[in-house]
Formats: structure tokens, C-alpha cells, sequence
């Protein structure tokens, strides 16, 4: 699930590069970088856990989607939060630059 929710996410993120004019004002490749990494990261994971289990890895307990459900949204989460702090410390608007300069 963690997998497929950062899937998601970077699908979104590169949709949205790709069709929104301020890609570049607003960071959006940054999102979309973001979102891939942790994308591979996780295929990585699936892979190796695949090795290891075989068969079994797809006979989970509806805990454990649970729980990989929750790590992948806070995944996302984290994502967005780390995109956020690029946007407000490139302030590509301007907004804190106008304001400490008053």
C-alpha cells in the first residue's frame, strides 16, 4: 500500500507540473522529484520483502495494509512539508523579502 500511495502522489504531483504554467515559480518538479524518490525507494522495499516471502507477502493481515496505508500517507505528508519549506525559504514571490525590508 505504501507503494501504491506514493505512486499516487508522484502521478498527481507530475500531472500537475506538466499542465500548470508556475512549474517553475512554484517548485512543482521539486514536488514531483519528491514524490518519484520515495516511489523507487518503496519498489526497492517490495522487492526485497518479495525475495524474502515469496507468496506469503501477499497473504497480509488487514493490520498490517493498515499500517502501510498510514506509513504511506505520512510519506505523502512529510513530501509536502519538505516541498513547503523549499517554497517559503525560495520565496519566489517575494512575500517575507517585502515584508523584512519594511
Amino acid at each position: 500500500m505504501t507503494l501504491l500511495i506514493t505512486i499516487i502522489a508522484a502521478v498527481i504531483a507530475t500531472v500537475v507540473w506538466y499542465t500548470n504554467e508556475n512549474r517553475d515559480t512554484y517548485k512543482l518538479g521539486t514536488l514531483s522529484l519528491i514524490y518519484w524518490g520515495a516511489s523507487l525507494m518503496w519498489f526497492v522495499d517490495f522487492v526485497a520483502e518479495y525475495i524474502e516471502l515469496r507468496a506469503e507477502y501477499f497473504a497480509q493481515d488487514f493490520a498490517d495494509i493498515i499500517n502501510d496505508s498510514l506509513l504511506g500517507l505520512t510519506v505523502v505528508v512529510i513530501g509536502m512539508v519538505a516541498w513547503l519549506v523549499i517554497i517559503l525559504l525560495k520565496d519566489p514571490k517575494g512575500v517575507f523579502n517585502k515584508k523584512l525590508t519594511k
